[in-house]
């Protein structure tokens, strides 16, 4: 892959967005980040964190939504594909991560916000809330992966060619077989299979945040066919760790279908949590209608 491939599809996908979204660089000490900014200037801000690979352009179709109620920041995640350049101090560890994340919510003038996170994205924010609670509203941890529970063994076993040979192709046949019957967007399926094949892409990872930690109002909403894990079983571990957290299945989704699949029930599922309206803490909820 030539690094013009990824960039063309990169924004082809970044057309997607509406017409009003800023692209911002933000100047941090592990390297400039790109953040796609939409909403309107004095909505609530909320700082979205994709899931590896999958970078800040996944929630194209839920920024119209969103940004009808507060500022979306949408994050290039430092260490991994898109836009943002890793650069200056290294980036070793998780500690390092947060510094990067601190730094990142200085340079956008924010000095707190709602933050939710997809995937990888969600353990970061964990991390993140747990690290600087003072500056996180509300936090969303959108089909979680080593927050509450590990990865199944078969999606191991079903991801380990793309990990050891990486290429768009084996990329694309792994994304496939999680995704099966919900028909992710093309364009951000073949951008997703192109980061995997980025030279120097390397995201930092470590180990479980201290979910029971977070004392802010939390939201769980797990994908209810994800084959990353057993859903209905990250549900129980997370009302067990967090009884005050407002936890849910999205139906008609899996891991790496979200946030693009059900958008509409993605978004309003989101939001009245975000508003404080999604039910009262520790509620089993329902799927949406």
């Amino acid at each position: 892959m030539s690094p013009s491939t990824f960039d063309r599809v990169y924004d082809e996908l970044r057309a997607r967005w509406p017409e009003s979204t800023e692209e911002r660089d933000v100047a941090t000490p592990y390297g400039p980040t790109r953040v796609h900014v939409h909403g309107a200037p004095d909505g609530s801000p909320l700082l979205l964190l994709p899931g590896g690979s999958a970078t800040g352009l996944v929630w194209f179709a839920n920024a119209p939504a969103l940004g009808e109620r507060y500022r979306v920041h949408a994050v290039d995640l430092m260490g991994d594909a898109g836009r943002t350049e890793r650069r200056g101090a290294p980036l070793r560890n998780a500690d390092d991560l947060m510094a990067w994340l601190d730094a990142l919510l200085d340079g956008l003038g924010l000095d707190r916000t709602h933050l939710c996170g997809h995937s990888y994205g969600a353990w970061v924010a964990a991390r993140y809330a747990a690290h600087a609670p003072s500056r996180v509203d509300r936090l969303a941890l959108v089909d979680p992966t080593q927050v509450f529970a590990g990865f199944s063994p078969r999606y191991l076993l079903r991801a380990l060619p793309t990990l050891i040979r990486p290429s768009e192709a084996r990329t694309r046949a792994f994304l496939a077989w999680e995704t099966a019957g919900t028909q992710p967007d093309e364009t951000w399926q073949r951008l997703y299979a192109l980061a995997s094949t980025v030279p120097g892409r390397k995201p930092v990872t470590g180990t479980r945040p201290r979910a029971a930690d977070l004392a802010m109002p939390v939201l769980v909403l797990l994908a209810e066919g994800s084959r990353t894990h057993d859903s209905a079983a990250v549900a129980e571990r997370a009302r067990r760790v967090l009884p005050h957290a407002e936890v849910a299945l999205l139906p008609g989704t899996t891991h790496h279908s979200l946030p693009l699949a059900a958008p509409k029930e993605f978004d309003e599922r989101l939001m009245a949590f975000l508003d404080g309206t999604a039910g009262s803490p520790g509620r089993r909820s329902a799927p949406p209608s």
